[in-house]
């Protein structure tokens, strides 16, 4: 009895191993035989070849090709013409797509004058006459504007000095010579900080240099928000409330003479048809 489960069992382990072999051969068959996988089509992109700062021109040596397996980045140049020339005005790492929007245009050259935006201006600041940023401005910064000084304003009663914030939300184009940002936000020692301004902010600029006292204050790069000043005297600081003088100033005296009585007096004499005329003193 014992036997005989003994063969059915030996017997049935062997159909089912066959079994198996069977079906496992005819899957590697079937996959061996199977459509082959459509290829992936290979594209050549231009890239930079090392890290790019702002205000750079780009060469063909700063310029590699790489197939790209990838979608292709929106506003990537594909071609070198497109790109050798061009100024960068946003920093571009090694390896990475050449972007439209990160180079300046076609004939505009490198340096800071390339990274001014069309119909802006850049106004150059002494860090001497900019007080409380000597090392601590970087590119890219937003800065506001203060001015002290006295006001010219006639008829009014001297108040001191006033100081009021005359232009907001300014960013720093550059700090000292150099023009890209610090990656490490390390403080550094600046002679020069150059801002980004429109046409008539940059004639405010100019003469508040001149005849004012200029300070920059730093403000956080996400509050875009101006906000409406009254400025500030030195008698305010001090507790005293000056008032201007708005009365008109007392009207001229004219003082007129009385008509004098004339010296002579003029007789005409007729004599027929002759006509003569005789002139008389008169006592004074």
């Amino acid at each position: 009895m014992n036997r005989r489960l003994l063969a059915v069992f030996v017997f049935a382990l062997l159909v089912a191993g066959l079994a198996s072999f069977a079906v496992y051969h005819l899957l590697i068959s079937h996959v061996r035989t199977g459509p082959a996988a459509p290829a992936v089509a290979v594209n050549k992109l231009i890239v930079a070849g090392r890290d790019l700062q702002v205000g750079a021109l780009i060469h063909d040596t700063d310029l590699i090709e790489v197939p790209w397996n990838g979608t292709i980045p929106e506003h990537a140049l594909k071609t070198r013409p497109e790109v050798i020339g061009r100024g960068v005005i946003a920093p571009i790492y090694s390896g990475e797509p050449i972007l439209e929007k990160r180079l300046a245009p076609k004939g505009a050259g490198a340096g800071l004058a390339s990274t001014i935006p069309v119909g802006m201006r850049a106004v150059a600041l002494h860090v001497n006459d900019v007080v409380g940023l000597d090392g601590f401005v970087l590119p890219g910064m937003r800065v506001d504007v203060l001015i002290s000084g006295n006001p010219p304003v006639p008829g009014s009663t001297q108040t001191g000095v006033l100081c009021r914030t005359v232009l907001q939300n300014l960013e720093v184009l550059s700090a000292g010579q150099k023009i890209e940002k610090n990656v490490e936000g390390k403080p550094e020692s600046v002679q020069v900080v150059n801002l980004l301004v429109s046409p008539e902010q940059a004639e405010i600029l100019s003469l508040a240099s001149d005849q004012t006292r200029v300070q920059l204050v730093l403000r956080n790069p996400l509050d875009t928000k101006e906000q409406t000043t009254q400025g500030v005297s030195l008698s305010g600081l001090f507790g005293q409330s000056v008032k201007a003088d708005t009365a008109p100033p007392p009207a001229p005296i004219v003082r007129t003479r009385a008509p004098q009585p004339e010296a002579a007096t003029t007789i005409e004499i007729y004599n027929g048809s002759k006509r003569s005329e005789q002139r008389i003193d008169r006592p004074r």
